[in-house]
């Protein structure tokens, strides 16, 4: 049986922010579930945005320093492509 790869530092970290995200995400659907005032909901619905951009920073961030030389060697236009896309910046 192949042994698994470790997790990259900055995807355990992502996936450390994914999980609070998440919970965070729980506790606004039982906030709006329990008709909590919608301005706290707000706050809480904030805290996962927040935690969610901070999940893509460093998944950018682990990419940019492990794939993307790689990719830029192998296939430039493929890899370009990709870096556009993930910046929302082609189709």
């Amino acid at each position: 049986m192949p042994m698994k790869k470790p997790l990259a530092v900055k995807k355990v970290k992502a996936l450390k922010l994914a999980k609070q995200a998440r919970g965070t995400l729980a506790t606004v659907i039982t906030m709006i579930e329990q008709d909590t005032y919608c301005p706290e909901i707000i706050q809480q619905t904030d805290s996962v945005i927040g935690l969610l951009k901070s999940v893509k920073r460093e998944l950018l961030a682990g990419h940019l320093d492990t794939c993307v030389m790689h990719n830029m060697l192998e296939d430039k236009p493929g890899a370009i492509h990709e870096l556009m896309k993930i910046y929302n910046l082609s189709p």
